[in-house]
């Protein structure tokens, strides 16, 4: 006689509801897009849900200092899990990843000294997203991590047709005051209280232009976490980390209209 205990038909319909869950959560497709900025080749990382119909939101991603690599795609690919199309621009060049820090800081102070190729660099991201045909071009947002906070904000205020931009650690220097008035949505700001690259003087200069500019704005600081608190190394840089991801969500889902 079978003496294994019977799986109730409830928990059967559980098992198989959890096991689609598990597969619509697989199904965020990526891939490399090759485009171009004047005569310098590119290649961004798309990532979207194929699970999902028609035209969408999407959100233009900026690296940070490391480039296309690593937390990048993972967050390109977090995001992309809500339902949004995802492009990870290329700002550094095609194929062009750094292994070290020298390497990073090197490529970033070219774009950091130069805000006129930063601009165009980072619009020529948005340029290839929107051509997307899974694109909503009308629903469109800006994230930056770190290096790439800096890009979104420069390229926010070019005026560029987006819903809302957000900097995740950011950093806020030498940006042109008077050129926040064209930025278009809400912004929000993500930073560590105890960020040591970009401190809270340089936020609130940021702050202060956004004011004046009358741009809407939010601030969410996290107590106990430095730069990059997306990497967390202390439990108060964990509850960042996923306060962060809540509050992406939230954001998106109120500029976007779902």
């Amino acid at each position: 006689m079978n003496t294994a205990p019977r799986m109730s038909v409830g928990l059967a319909v559980a098992l198989v509801a959890a096991l689609h869950a598990g597969s619509a959560q697989a199904a965020v497709k990526t891939q490399y897009v090759e485009y171009m900025h004047g005569t310098t080749p590119l290649k961004g990382y798309l990532a979207y849900d194929d699970a999902v119909s028609g035209r969408r939101p999407a959100v233009l991603l900026v690296h940070y200092r490391g480039g296309l690599q690593g937390s990048t795609l993972e967050d390109a690919q977090m995001i992309a899990r809500l339902g949004y199309v995802v492009f990870a621009a290329d700002i550094f060049g095609r194929d062009i990843v750094p292994k070290t820090v020298p390497e990073m800081t090197k490529l970033t102070d070219v774009y950091n000294g130069d805000r006129q190729l930063m601009r165009t660099r980072a619009q020529a991201g948005f340029d290839a997203l929107v051509r997307n045909p899974m694109v909503d071009a009308s629903k469109v947002a800006i994230i930056g991590y770190c290096f790439g906070g800096t890009v979104a904000v420069e390229l926010a205020e070019t005026g560029v047709p987006v819903v809302g931009t957000v900097a995740v650690h950011g950093s806020f220097r030498n940006f042109t005051p008077a050129a926040a008035r064209n930025i278009k949505g809400p912004v929000l700001i993500l930073h560590g209280a105890e960020d040591e690259v970009a401190p809270l003087e340089e936020v609130n200069k940021l702050i202060a232009d956004l004011r004046a500019a009358k741009v809407p704005w939010e601030m969410q600081l996290y107590s106990g976490s430095s730069h990059g608190f997306t990497a967390p190394s202390n439990p108060q840089e964990q509850r960042a980390d996923q306060e962060y991801k809540r509050s992406i969500r939230r954001f998106f889902t109120e500029v976007f209209g779902r």
